[in-house]
């Protein structure tokens, strides 16, 4: 999979490395932002009494 990732990228080998970089910070803002508030709100232990 990285190997077809950093084939398809466009340039010379720094512009990979700065489009891998915005690639991946990219991912973990979708992540941070979206997916695991979603599946936090999914879980049952948001419920919890004392």
């Amino acid at each position: 999979m990285y190997g077809y990732l950093w084939r398809a990228l466009p340039g010379p080998r720094p512009v990979r490395i700065v489009l891998l970089v915005a690639l991946l910070v990219a991912v973990v803002v979708l992540l941070m932002e979206v997916v695991f508030p979603w599946v936090s709100q999914q879980m049952p232990y948001t419920d919890v009494t004392i």
